[in-house]
């Protein structure tokens, strides 16, 4: 069994170059795939008079700033990939060549006026695309849209943090990806465990991580880089297990 890990940074870079830097570079350190930013519109998700709006516009991506992280990541040797949430992201985001896409749960429920054209868009690639669907949504008609891409759906609760008593483990072992919300590494490594034991060729894990002290709306729900290289290194442990 393959494991591709997945550093899902969100907003604990907190709109700092350097602290994405940080993050990528540890990352990388810890022995994950990837890592993975957010690429959205802050006038499209926001209300201006949120209490958390300087820090909301402060990590909106541009596609300058993903230009940047593309390049930061690429000297460090991790494959950089990102949740578009936008139509035009995408156009962005093949300049720079990027591998994969991940479609977030927001995104599936098809309500925001652009999230249609959103995913259409992501499957013209006809790149791989990760999908998580904990917030709902037509999984038939998300297949259709990306009838000529690789798909994995990931078992996702969209509740941050998740409980971990939430988790309906019976559910989880039937998705080939699994997005965890919950707290700590535990939730993941059964995850894994699960998969082997079904003896599943290639299986995508995907966990929110921060630096140390971060304090940014999506720490709550996240691992540091320690735990992370805890995390990849019992994972690549049960690869190797035999059963």
């Amino acid at each position: 069994m393959k494991s591709f890990i997945v550093a899902e940074i969100a907003s604990n870079w907190e709109g700092s170059l350097s602290k994405a830097t940080k993050l990528i570079q540890e990352s990388k350190n810890a022995g994950a795939n990837a890592v993975k930013f957010q690429m959205w519109r802050a006038d499209d998700l926001y209300n201006k008079k949120h209490p958390n709006w300087k820090f909301i516009k402060k990590s909106e991506i541009t596609f300058e700033k993903a230009k940047k992280l593309k390049k930061i990541a690429d000297k460090v040797g991790i494959e950089f990939f990102c949740s578009a949430f936008y139509p035009e992201a995408i156009g962005l985001l093949e300049k720079l060549k990027v591998k994969r896409y991940k479609i977030a749960s927001r995104t599936c429920l098809l309500k925001d006026s652009y999230s249609l054209e959103t995913l259409q868009e992501k499957s013209i690639t006809k790149k791989p695309v990760i999908i998580s669907m904990g917030m709902g949504g037509n999984k038939i008609k998300i297949k259709k849209i990306f009838s000529k891409n690789k798909i994995t759906f990931c078992y996702c609760i969209s509740e941050y943090p998740t409980a971990f008593k939430k988790i309906k483990w019976n559910e989880a072992k039937k998705y080939d990806g699994f997005s965890d919300h919950t707290l700590g590494i535990i939730a993941p490594i059964i995850f894994a465990v699960l998969k082997k034991r079904n003896n599943a060729k290639n299986i995508i894990i995907e966990k929110h991580v921060k630096l140390k002290n971060s304090k940014g709306p999506d720490a709550s729900s996240s691992i540091d880089t320690y735990e992370l290289k805890q995390l990849v290194h019992h994972i690549r442990k049960i690869e190797r297990m035999k059963f």
